[in-house]
């Protein structure tokens, strides 16, 4: 049975992170160990007045009983981290943890449609690039990209600036960069992925839905890191991410005005599991 973990926060509602990680990638037929880095009431993204209790401290002490323990995984995986230090402590994980037969996926969590979220700024941002450079696989939209190559945002971008920005990602030092939300105005959404090693790019897409919904991109990193740890091709892993992911946005929008802060993802979880198993056949 393969195992991984994965360090991001918790937010007790709203459907986001860990809430989403540990149940996804479970459903998958996966193991999944938590580092939680904060505990949240609610996300940040719409609520007023949250609680936010910072876990750095116990980060470090969980590593070391791990370490005692000698607990090995089939996956390293890392969304929101909340501050500088606690990018230096996964590094430090990455380096205790991290094997040549297991996988490191960073989401760079940092914002998104041209904006940082609520606290990240600048120095966090040349912090995240170092980490993502230990990766094999990162996972940033196109905002988070742009803040990584200190390039302008751009909002309306062709075939050829995304492989470009592919590529410069790749010169972080991560072998496989994935962009998410990528969207050539022609109608499609999807994921588009570079492999470093081979020279190739892989392009997965849906229909575009012109609704933005609360959590996706962790529900999209969460299906990659599960599908790649499985032993999934990197076209595999981009189909079944992007399948899922739309699954979960189309299965949401009947009652949006009642879940506006997360998607429906508990709807769609029987389809994720057939997914892996056509895939795994």
């Amino acid at each position: 049975m393969k195992k991984i973990v994965t360090i991001q926060d918790i937010s007790c509602f709203g459907k986001c992170s860990l809430t989403v990680a540990l149940p996804i990638i479970s459903a998958m037929g996966i193991e999944t160990a938590v580092i939680p880095t904060a505990v949240l009431s609610t996300h940040t993204g719409g609520f007023q007045g949250y609680t936010f209790r910072d876990l750095t401290g116990d980060i470090s002490s969980i590593a070391d009983h791990w370490k005692k323990l000698g607990l090995k995984f089939d996956a390293l995986y890392t969304g929101y981290l909340g501050s500088k230090e606690q990018i230096k402590i996964v590094s430090d994980f990455f380096d205790d943890f991290g094997r040549k037969d297991n996988f490191i996926i960073v989401d760079p969590v940092m914002g998104d449609s041209g904006k940082f979220y609520a606290g990240f700024n600048d120095d966090f941002v040349k912090e995240m690039a170092v980490l993502c450079g230990k990766a094999d696989f990162i996972i940033p939209n196109m905002t988070e990209a742009s803040l990584l190559l200190g390039i302008p945002y751009a909002e309306k971008y062709d075939r050829i600036h995304a492989e470009n920005v592919l590529k410069k990602l790749a010169g972080l030092g991560c072998r496989v960069p994935v962009l998410t939300g990528v969207n050539f105005n022609d109608g499609k959404e999807g994921a588009a992925a570079y492999d470093s090693v081979n020279d190739k790019f892989y392009y997965s897409f849906r229909n575009h839905i012109d609704r933005s919904v609360h959590g996706t991109g962790d529900i999209f990193a969460s299906v990659f890191t599960g599908a790649v740890s499985l032993g999934m091709n990197l076209q595999q892993a981009l189909d079944i991410s992007v399948n899922y992911t739309v699954d979960c946005i189309e299965a949401t929008l009947p009652n949006f005005d009642e879940m506006w802060y997360g998607s429906a993802f508990e709807l769609c979880l029987g389809k994720l599991i057939d997914y892996v198993k056509e895939n795994m056949k």
